[in-house]
């Protein structure tokens, strides 16, 4: 092992020898999601539509290989469900079997209702709820055929939102998105409990990342900040480690669950 290596000690991975495909991990929250899935003993594979890295840094597979952990890279458009299909088959094929799915690609196109073009409308509904859609059913049927381990046959994190919930200003089409994954996370992690299927999502609050534009108006800042109660926005690692628990051991009879990370801003 090299001697950077940020793989645990053996009694501290909760994810030793998981298979784990985390979708839009290029950057932001899902780069952190899958270093910590890598840093726990997982392989990880890194699916997106590239390798450009928003904050700046090496490819995150790169990245994680250098740090002494096991991850791959896979292009997948998840708006297409040849790609994703294809994702969940290759994932397989190496390394044997899924046991973690991480929904976290995304897109946004703020804009109210009347100035929301059908087009733009739909692109974000078909990545970011048909994404899902098409990342749960494609890894659900590989998931159901696996044997079990400690019960479970397979384990989902969908990464819904805050603004699932409540209105988020002057963005119809993200928000719908993300109320829409709220509810497909209930109805999968009902319909497949008996088949050993685990199902939750992690609905982040304000989290900063690398991402520019709106993500870093003064308007929206300030409106979070105001809105938060604990003394700072969130980071991408706050999300990373809610995706953590729920993905390992720890929530073995949590299902159907959403987790808000969001510093109490549903609470105020």
């Amino acid at each position: 092992m090299p001697e950077n290596s940020l793989l645990l000690p053996p009694d501290a991975r909760r994810m030793q020898g998981r298979v784990c495909i985390v979708t839009g991990a290029a950057s932001g929250i899902g780069r952190a999601i899958a270093r910590l899935l890598a840093r726990h003993g997982a392989h990880v594979v890194v699916a997106d539509i590239g390798t450009e890295v928003i904050e700046g840094g090496e490819p995150t597979a790169e990245l994680i290989t250098a740090e002494g952990c096991a991850a791959t890279y896979r292009r997948t458009d998840v708006a297409d469900t040849a790609q994703v299909d294809a994702l969940v088959a290759d994932t397989v094929a190496r390394h044997g079997r899924l046991d973690l799915l991480v929904n976290n690609a995304c897109i946004r196109h703020a804009r109210p209702l009347l100035e929301l073009e059908e087009a733009d409308w739909q692109r974000v509904l078909d990545v970011n709820l048909g994404g899902v859609y098409r990342c749960c059913r494609a890894a659900v049927r590989q998931m159901v055929t696996q044997a079990p381990r400690d019960e479970v046959r397979g384990r989902i994190v969908n990464l819904s939102s805050q603004h699932g919930l409540i209105a988020a200003p002057g963005d119809l089409a993200y928000g719908t998105s993300k109320a829409g994954i709220a509810y497909l996370t209930r109805q999968v992690a009902v319909d497949y409990a008996a088949q050993g299927i685990v199902c939750n999502a992690v609905a982040p609050g304000k989290i900063q990342t690398g991402a520019l534009g709106r993500a870093v108006d003064p308007a929206v800042l300030k409106r979070a900040n105001r809105r938060t109660p604990w003394p700072r926005l969130g980071r991408p690692d706050d999300v990373a480690q809610a995706v953590l628990f729920l993905a390992s051991g720890d929530a073995s009879f949590i299902t159907g669950a959403e987790l808000m990370v969001d510093g109490g801003w549903m609470a105020a």
